[in-house]
């Protein structure tokens, strides 16, 4: 037990994953930064905002294909066959890099909710299941969706299902609501993996499976763009979909029936801390615009920096990212050291702790711009956003902190 604590201390990025981080940082600079103030103003001119202008499409995979030249695909996935070949330690300090500017990851084919999925295919998929959805999102030709959050219940608990999946002699029917579907209003998005009851009188763990369904399959339905904050994130939106009685063969179950909740665990671990890495990434992002700003805009014959409390601000920024980082680099490292499973509560404590701390990180920045950090002149609005809804994507604080706090009780058996 000593050694294994001490090896969850040893948070160094390994000397085989610094020239990639090098490239990784000069790919961002040379290829992703150049493109980004022109791939969103494209915005403004699509003739349909449930497209992309195809500017954009000729920008995002220009970037993409100068990194699979590079060599810089697939960095989330640790097996080799696939993927990099990096743990999870190396690839939090990639994540970080990546979560400054919105383009970097999928650029890189790292984006969420692709790079779940990817996993879940690769870790449970079928040959066949893999040649047909694995193969094309890896090399990133299409995108994908993950369909788990129901309307009608509360989501926090991955047992909580009510879409049905009957078997129909060789084909399961599905019918059921699923919203906040993210990126399935992409036209891009091809599959989406279901989260399904198969038997409602199996133990509560084994009622669920998850199911690979085609967007294209008939009765699939899109009801609606889901808002965050009054956004509907167009094109990819966070859709509102019915299956009425949706087809599919009985192949397309993963791993097997009744093995739903195991495989979103499988899924939803990694996912988390990923989420957690990106997110320090932004953290970074919002103090420098903060730093920068504070310094130069001059009030009351000061610059703003020096008003009031804002040094002190700054400097709590800055000591929150750094151990933001060493509580990801940790957790990341205790997924590579235990094993998802039991490196939960290390995951559940960042993500607890991630997303609140940086959404109060960005305010700061917002606030220190004055009215511009609420305009289109500046990103920090949606970037508050985007962070403000990462504290219920996944499981809500509330979840992980109930995790975490159980685990502390249970350390003197009084759970």
């Amino acid at each position: 037990m000593p050694d294994l604590e001490a090896d969850l201390f040893q948070l160094a990025m390994s000397k085989e994953a610094e020239p990639l981080m090098d490239a990784v940082k000069k790919h961002i600079a040379d290829n992703v930064e150049p493109i980004q103030e022109e791939f969103s103003a494209l915005e403004k001119e699509k003739e349909d905002r449930w497209s992309w202008h195809p500017r954009q499409l000729e920008l995002l995979e220009g970037a993409k294909q100068k990194a699979k030249d590079s060599g810089l695909w697939n960095f989330f996935l640790p097996d080799t066959e696939y993927g990099q070949g990096l743990n999870n330690l190396d690839y939090a300090y990639i994540a970080a890099e990546l979560g400054k500017f919105p383009l970097a990851s999928e650029s890189l084919n790292c984006s969420a909710p692709d790079t779940g999925n990817m996993e879940v295919l690769e870790r449970v998929g079928t040959p066949e299941q893999k040649k047909q959805w694995l193969e094309p999102l890896l090399n990133g030709e299409i995108r994908s969706a993950y369909a788990m959050t129901e309307p009608g219940l509360p989501s926090s608990d991955a047992k909580n299902i009510s879409t049905r999946a009957v078997l129909d002699g060789d084909e399961w029917v599905i019918n059921g609501e699923k919203f906040y579907i993210s990126g399935a209003g992409d036209p891009r998005c091809k599959i989406m993996i279901v989260m399904v009851k198969t038997d409602p009188d199996a133990p509560p763990s084994r009622q669920q499976s998850q199911i690979l369904v085609p967007m294209d399959t008939p009765g699939v339905e899109i009801l609606d763009a889901m808002q965050v904050f009054g956004a509907d994130h167009a094109p990819r939106g966070h859709m509102h979909l019915r299956f009425n009685d949706v087809r599919v063969p009985k192949e397309n179950v993963l791993l097997g029936e009744g093995r739903g909740f195991e495989i979103s665990q499988v899924r939803l671990g990694p996912g988390r801390i990923h989420h957690c890495m990106r997110s320090i990434g932004k953290a970074e992002k919002a103090l420098e615009l903060m730093v920068k700003r504070s310094a130069t805009r001059v009030a009351f014959g000061k610059p703003i920096a020096k008003l009031g409390k804002n040094l002190e601000v700054i400097s709590r920024a800055r000591i929150e990212i750094d151990a933001m980082r060493l509580m990801v680099l940790q957790a990341a490292k205790a997924m590579d050291v235990l094993g998802n499973k039991e490196a939960r509560v290390y995951v559940s404590a960042v993500k607890a702790m991630v997303p609140e701390k940086v959404c109060l990180i960005i305010d700061q920045a917002i606030q220190m711009h004055g009215a511009t950090g609420i305009s289109q002149w500046s990103p920090l609005a949606n970037m508050y956003t985007d962070m403000r809804h990462l504290r219920f994507a996944d499981g809500p604080d509330e979840v992980h902190h109930m995790v975490v706090g159980r685990a502390e009780i249970q350390k003197y058996d009084l759970w």
